[in-house]
């Protein structure tokens, strides 16, 4: 449990940090960032497989193309979500990146009912309601939707969908995917270093090791996280995962300087009022699944 617990904790305070590594990037064209780290996640992770001699699952996986177009999709969708991360914390957006993660949780609810048809009881309900409210309210604020913490939100939350529905474990689902876009991203430095844009051959030697870095830093907590997953209850990780986005908006307000105003900080109250909702239904519910049945009454 404790290890668990240290362990998913871990994961998280490491994705709350993402913006400090992004931001030491910032010369470097969100794209060809995302390329490198679609080509050195797959290199880190075919070192930690080669390592552990796990190589059994592939053979069978490539050859179900059920399984090749689910990750195909969560491939796809990772990619979205990994580009508009970067592209939104580099310029000048980590607030409304951190939102689009607190909104995750009842975005993979809503699709848990829609897809799923997994059926949400009467204060999940209120839950996504009052986030609901909170959205409008910073849409009505801003003149326009919070589109980056929206598409965040979307593009995440469909990527758990399809990981949730997909027969392969965190390591083996993260090397297939970094395997199915490496054609893309070589493909893509290939074209830049012939057209002279690669920014990784001009880069500084701290910035090259930046980039090479993308692989463990996207691994690392993606296996601690997995790691924990297996260790604790679902209740408590999904208490723990509003680490990040907290992380991230301190760093965007108090680091970064980003706005946030009181007008601003009440549509996230809202949203956060809807996590706190939700957060308590999870486990008030857990706590009665956990109680002694009463004993039966008469003699």
């Amino acid at each position: 449990m404790r290890t668990g617990m240290l362990q998913a904790v871990l994961a998280y305070i490491m994705w709350g940090l993402f913006p400090v590594y992004f931001k030491a990037l910032l010369d470097v064209p969100p794209i060809e960032i995302l390329v490198h780290r679609m080509l050195w996640s797959l290199v880190f992770v075919l070192v930690i497989l080669a390592a552990r001699r796990q190589w059994a699952w592939l053979r069978p996986a490539l050859r179900q193309p059920k399984v090749l177009a689910a990750f195909t999709a969560s491939s796809l969708l990772l990619a979205s979500n990994w580009l508009l991360y970067i592209w939104a914390v580099n310029n000048d957006h980590v607030v409304d990146a951190s939102l689009g993660y607190f909104i995750n949780p009842l975005v993979s609810i809503l699709l848990g009912m829609l897809v799923l048809k997994e059926r949400l009881r009467s204060l999940q309900w209120a839950a996504v309601a009052v986030a609901a409210a909170g959205v409008a309210w910073l849409t009505w604020l801003a003149g326009h939707p919070p589109w980056i913490g929206l598409m965040l939100a979307a593009t995440f939350g469909g990527y758990g969908l399809m990981r949730k529905i997909a027969p392969l474990g965190a390591l083996e689902g993260l090397s297939l995917e970094t395997l199915l876009l490496f054609p893309v991203a070589a493909g893509y430095l290939w074209y830049l270093s012939a057209t002279g844009h690669n920014s990784f051959a001009s880069a500084s030697v701290p910035e090259r090791w930046l980039l090479a870095a993308a692989g463990p830093v996207t691994a690392v907590p993606l296996l601690l996280f997995a790691a924990g997953a297996r260790r604790i209850s679902l209740t408590l990780l999904g208490l723990l995962q509003y680490l990040s986005p907290s992380l991230q908006l301190l760093l965007g307000v108090w680091l970064y300087h980003e706005p946030f105003g009181g007008a601003r900080l009440a549509g996230f109250a809202l949203i956060w009022g809807a996590l706190a909702l939700y957060s308590a239904e999870g486990l008030w519910r857990g706590f009665r699944q956990r109680s002694p049945a009463a004993p039966a009454g008469g003699a």
